[in-house]
């Protein structure tokens, strides 16, 4: 890997240069260190730039800001660092530290430390690099970790004993699989090693800082890579056991993989080449997680998971609390995994318009996002018959096309509102009203009568003296 020009890199921003006269006004000594310099050689976005500063972080970044006329400079004095935005950019300051920790706690114990104990104290050896900003050896890089090589070997490494800096803190361990499902990097054994050791540690790092870093290897090009890294290092029975329990079920081979779990990884992989919607994701990652609960063996048809759907849907809502998911997006993903079965058995020629309309009804403005999860969810080898399937998601499709051109049935609801059933039948807010709304929609469902109000009107006229008389 040949070394960047960095002193042509740091040319096109006239920031950095005000950056070094500061510091040699002030007398102290800083650096651009970690992801920035290690994007540079993965020719990866930069819209975040850590510095070191040997010194008081937080008072640079504030006479920094001055000279930059920002005004909102934001500052954690217990941690020595300092952050504002300038240019659209993140600009993060710290002090060269040392830090150690108590076995039961994840607040370090931080003290004033050297340029080498703020390098060593690090997760990865990627992330080591420094370029220094001062005016001895502006733009020069400083590889104290054989990072450079790493890079071009593509493989996380720990600067220390990776039980030494997993220990500091445990969310490294996750961030290590992050890293390597980003970049598609492999993982040093010795990470893999220490990762299965201390995976109970990670019990005591807060549950927003772990789906943070899952979220993102959920969104990472290929998320199997950290996915299987989790799992083949048992971390994933700490922080998933959900998911965890998905290796080794076995199941019919047609068009899956015989193992559920790395069934699931394809599944994932397929969305992630077509979709960045983290939950369409998340909906793939979930969609057999109650195959576990429902496995049965019939003679028959070989492994049955008969209601795994339904009960995949029900588990939702406490794996969103536990992991801190955002509620808003339970509905979406239980609807995915309710229904991701439905629309291959609405292949059949003889199926009715109305089973049809019952799927759209359900789905809602989401048929495209289950119609992708079902798709991906085609992971035989076997291309002939990976070919007959997504044909067959077609036919679905072009079913669901007719059926929404005759009937118009987006947004569908009732033409005849509740004030108007209250106002015609004479009749108060309450369970009469909804069982005669509920009627004229089955009846739009079942083909009885159009969607269209004069006709939903007269059928209410028809039906509202049988349910008003029914107890």
């Amino acid at each position: 890997m040949n070394l960047p020009d960095f002193i042509k890199i740091l040319g096109t921003e006239s920031y950095f240069a005000t950056i070094s006269n500061v510091a040699a006004k002030l007398d102290v000594k800083v650096y651009i260190v970690g992801g920035y310099v290690r994007d540079i050689f993965l020719e990866r976005k930069r819209d975040e730039i850590d510095f070191l500063v040997l010194g008081d972080g937080p008072d640079f970044a504030k006479k920094l800001a001055k000279e930059f006329k920002v005004k909102n400079v934001n500052t954690f004095k217990n941690f020595g660092t300092a952050h504002f935005k300038y240019k659209n950019i993140d600009f993060e300051f710290v002090g060269a530290r040392k830090e150690s920790y108590n076995q039961d706690s994840r607040n370090p114990i931080v003290e004033a430390g050297s340029f080498d104990d703020d390098i060593n104290r690090r997760d990865f050896t990627i992330n080591t690099l420094a370029l220094s900003l001062n005016k001895n050896d502006y733009g020069s890089l400083i590889d104290k970790f054989n990072g450079v090589d790493d890079l071009e070997a593509k493989l996380i490494k720990t600067p220390l004993d990776p039980m030494i800096t997993f220990d500091d803190d445990p969310l490294r361990i996750m961030r290590a699989f992050r890293f390597a499902s980003q970049l598609q990097f492999e993982v040093d054994e010795k990470i893999m090693n220490a990762a299965g050791s201390m995976a109970e540690r990670l019990k005591i790092v807060s549950q927003e800082r772990i789906t943070e870093e899952f979220y993102k290897i959920m969104s990472s090009p290929k998320p199997s890579v950290g996915l299987k890294l989790l799992y083949n290092s048992k971390v994933m029975d700490v922080i998933f056991p959900e998911i965890a329990n998905l290796g080794g079920v076995d199941q019919r081979k047609d068009y899956h993989h015989k193992d559920v779990f790395l069934h699931t990884c394809l599944v994932i992989d397929n969305l992630a080449k077509v979709t960045d919607n983290l939950w369409l994701r998340f909906g793939g990652l979930f969609h057999d997680i109650a195959k576990p609960q429902t496995k049965k063996f019939i003679e028959e048809i070989g492994w049955s998971f008969h209601g795994h759907e339904e009960m995949g849907a029900r588990m939702m809502k406490s794996i969103f609390k536990r992991m801190k998911f955002p509620l808003s997006q339970l509905d979406y993903l239980q609807k995915l995994i309710r229904l991701h079965l439905r629309p291959i058995a609405l292949v059949d020629d003889e199926v009715t318009d109305s089973a049809i309309r019952r799927m759209i009804v359900a789905i809602d403005d989401d048929l495209e996002d289950l119609i992708a999860l079902c798709r991906a969810d085609i992971t035989s080898k076997n291309q002939n018959k990976v070919a007959q399937y997504l044909s067959n998601y077609e036919k679905v499709m072009q079913k669901v096309r007719e059926v929404k051109e005759k009937d118009k049935l987006r947004a569908f609801q009732s033409p005849v509102r509740g004030e108007t059933i209250m106002e015609v039948c004479k009749i108060p807010p309450g369970q009469k009203v909804g069982e005669i709304k509920s009627a004229i929609e089955e009846a739009i469902l079942d083909g009885i009568i159009p969607n269209e109000y004069d006709d939903a009107y007269k059928f209410m006229l028809d039906i509202k003296d049988e349910i008003l008389s029914n107890p």
